[in-house]
């Protein structure tokens, strides 16, 4: 393969549209002979700021709540749209009183912590740094915020991760910092941490540092489930790529960190660790999914619903595998790593306001385009309204304030199509690599670390077997891959 771009950053305002009329906002697209670099303000730290900011206005967002509506019954949270877990989870899963999670039983019906060891360790964390004096609805609001506060941290983690991982475009991390679904869901959930850990590795990954990949992604599987499947996209973009020894010190590495988390917990407390997976599999069909529509509309209580969500996952992620092998040039591990996510949530029984965290950091790294990445955040924003002014509607009585369930449904189905449009445009190119604007300048893979470049050695169509080429500008041509039958 032969390089032919330069080491200039990647301007979104001379290859977007969308980012061309936004930056009007502040003077206009950047000149073409405009001097880059020598200032303090680097665009990594403008990302970063921005995040902080966007991340500071969702904490605003939950003013209503954290003054007065998360203590003055259900539903006044969901009218001003500005729920939280965390609060409450303060209270309900022993935090409060002292209890450690996993060792000792919570009163209730939930009898121990029902999330991940290193999550649980995140909250315990919190708790100690939560002031234990006065009443409680002043540590209520002291937990949250110390929670808020170290979320924080982990936004800005993300956003430089995500702005360093391709090298020459730092600008694109702006889609995350700018999410409108990522500033509304921020502090829902403890989510940051995994997807923190999963964007640190995708850097390490981007800069051939198997081995730290491989820890930092059993890590973020310690405080999230779904980071694991990071590893199944990365084991068949090895396998194209006949890069077997990275693939097996990222998956070893990923092993060893998850256990060093895990195994001290499993021995000494092996019925509250176990809870994080038994809830998994007891959880009934959940807000946001679409077996959830498909069972409001049938009347069907789906009762196998956790043998339909796997069977959906492993079909999909088998046809993931297949686009892989079949692609007429390797996908980029961006590319295939938010498929395979977006996929797991879509078949998911339960899909969480939150969720969306998982994908906005993948999606501007596999598909850094401004229109269909705002198409997508319309659909998640809709949806995060939809879902609070439809529990608004269910817990207001005989006033019926809020959303109805015919109006709550066709939430649903807009953020699963607007998250299904988003899969088939990264679908579209991989399987029409010139349309791929991080390959137009002539790159290969820039998150792809020792994939970035590599030839082929396994592949299952002709299509793929043919080397590829490109032109990326000036008529220049770029080979991609070899021809397996020489």
């Amino acid at each position: 393969m032969t390089k032919v771009h330069e080491d200039r950053p990647v301007l979104p305002t001379q290859q977007d549209e969308v980012a061309a009329a936004g930056s009007e906002l502040i003077g206009g697209p950047l000149g073409r002979h405009a001097r880059l670099g020598g200032h303090w303000l680097t665009p990594v730290r403008v990302v970063v700021l921005v995040a902080l900011g966007m991340f500071a206005l969702g904490m605003v967002q939950k003013l209503p709540c954290y003054d007065w509506a998360w203590f003055q019954g259900a539903g006044s949270q969901y009218t001003h749209a500005c729920y939280s877990d965390i609060p409450h989870l303060y209270v309900v899963r022993g935090f409060a009183d002292g209890l450690v999670p996993y060792f000792d039983k919570l009163p209730g019906d939930m009898q121990y912590l029902e999330y991940p060891v290193l999550t649980g360790l995140f909250m315990e964390i919190a708790s100690w740094l939560t002031p234990g004096g006065g009443a409680m609805q002043h540590r209520e609001q002291m937990y949250w915020m110390v929670n808020a506060g170290m979320l924080m941290i982990c936004a800005a983690v993300i956003a430089v991760c995500v702005a360093r991982t391709h090298r020459r475009r730092p600008w694109d991390a702006l889609l995350f910092a700018l999410a409108p679904a990522f500033a509304l869901t921020a502090t829902i959930n403890w989510d940051l941490l995994a997807i923190a850990l999963t964007a640190a590795a995708m850097l390490m990954w981007s800069r051939g540092r198997a081995l730290s990949f491989g820890v930092l992604i059993g890590l973020a599987t310690a405080a999230k489930l779904y980071p694991v499947l990071l590893l199944g996209a990365l084991f068949v973009l090895c396998w194209r790529a006949g890069k077997w020894r990275e693939f097996a010190i990222a998956a070893l590495g990923a092993a060893g960190s998850w256990l060093v988390v895990n195994l001290p917990v499993m021995a000494y407390a092996w019925d509250g660790w176990t809870k994080f997976y038994t809830f998994s599999q007891e959880r009934p069909i959940d807000f946001g999914s679409v077996w959830l529509l498909i069972s409001q509309r049938t009347g069907n209580p789906l009762e196998g619903a956790n043998t339909y969500a796997t069977g959906l996952t492993v079909l999909l992620c088998a046809g993931i595998g297949v686009l892989t092998l079949t692609a007429p040039r390797r996908p980029r591990f961006a590319q295939l790593a938010f498929l395979v996510v977006a996929a797991f949530i879509l078949a998911n029984k339960v899909y969480s306001p939150q969720y969306v965290l998982w994908l906005i950091p993948l999606a501007a790294l596999a598909r850094p385009r401004w229109r269909d990445f705002l198409v997508w955040q319309a659909g998640e924003v809709l949806y995060f309204l939809g879902i609070w002014f439809y529990l608004a509607y269910t817990t207001s009585g005989d006033k019926h304030q809020g959303l109805p369930l015919e109006g709550y449904q066709l939430a649903i189905a807009a953020h699963l199509l607007a998250t299904l449009y988003l899969c088939a445009v990264v679908v579209r190119d991989i399987l029409l690599p010139e349309r791929d604007v991080v390959r137009r300048d002539g790159s290969d893979d820039p998150s792809g670390g020792v994939l970035d470049g590599a030839p082929d050695v396994f592949v299952l169509s002709d299509a793929a077997r043919a080397p590829q080429d490109a032109a990326p500008s000036e008529g220049q041509r770029v080979d991609w891959g070899m021809n397996l039958k020489e």
